[in-house]
């Protein structure tokens, strides 16, 4: 049996604890309080798996409001050695369409009065200070993992930006792009899109901050698989998430 166990964050839309074997509910308290949920055991062939909703069964909490130090610590805890997380996003770039996966090797964070570390002076914190090095904030091993299990599915795999009138077949997995991290629940105004498309990024969301950093302090691997939702609305000749709420 691999020793290798995957913690499984699903954001919006992706919190069906049927896609694996299930083996048990495991409640688990922590030093920072309750995870979003209970996490759901299990297996994906001989790999151990853990589940955890983001938000929580029903999508009930807000990015803004998701206890990140908890869910990550209830994952460690468990014995989790890699996460893969999926994040909800909304396209900055042309060549990143609506159904489109991004596996992600940046990011920018816009978010704000979110807890970015387990350490620190602050009531319930560890002891001690923690500088954690971000230059390359995903681990690359796990994200080539995503990339090859892409291609095994017989799924287009873009290695750099493709052309904004390509014709590859979708959805279409992009093997890097930069995600902006931002605090929601709204979306962005319309300047704000165009500033962040500026910029140069390429996928918008509101959960992969403060969990990708915190996951590294936590001596996790960790991985993002960015699903685009819409493009966001720098883009106005098309319907957004934000227009069908």
């Amino acid at each position: 049996m691999s020793k290798v166990k995957v913690g499984i964050i699903g954001g919006s839309g992706f919190d069906d604890p049927n896609l694996f074997k299930q083996v048990g509910i495991r409640k688990v308290t922590t030093p920072f309080g309750d995870p979003s949920d209970v996490l759901t055991e299990g297996f994906v062939g001989d790999v151990a798996c853990v589940v955890l909703p983001r938000h929580g069964k029903g999508h009930l909490i807000l990015p803004s409001e998701v206890n990140y130090r908890a869910n990550i610590w209830a994952l460690k805890e468990l014995g989790c050695t890699h996460i893969l997380a999926t994040n909800a996003c909304g396209s900055l770039q042309e060549d990143k369409k609506p159904g489109d996966f991004v596996v992600l090797n940046q990011f920018y964070d816009n978010t704000r009065g979110r807890e970015q570390t387990f350490y620190g002076s602050r009531p319930g914190s560890l002891d001690g200070v923690l500088h954690m090095p971000m230059g390359d904030p995903f681990c690359e091993e796990t994200r080539q993992i995503l990339i090859e299990a892409a291609k095994n599915l017989s799924m287009t795999v873009c290695d750099k930006t493709c052309s904004a009138n390509t014709t590859c077949s979708h959805p279409c997995v992009h093997s890097e792009g930069s995600g902006i991290t931002i605090n929601g629940p709204r979306f962005s105004t319309r300047f704000e899109s165009l500033l962040f498309k500026s910029w140069g990024l390429d996928v918008i969301n509101m959960t992969l901050v403060p969990e990708v950093s915190l996951a590294r302090e936590a001596g996790l691997s960790y991985a993002s698989l960015a699903i685009v939702t819409d493009y966001d609305c720098w883009k106005t000749d098309q319907k957004h998430v934000s227009d069908l709420c």
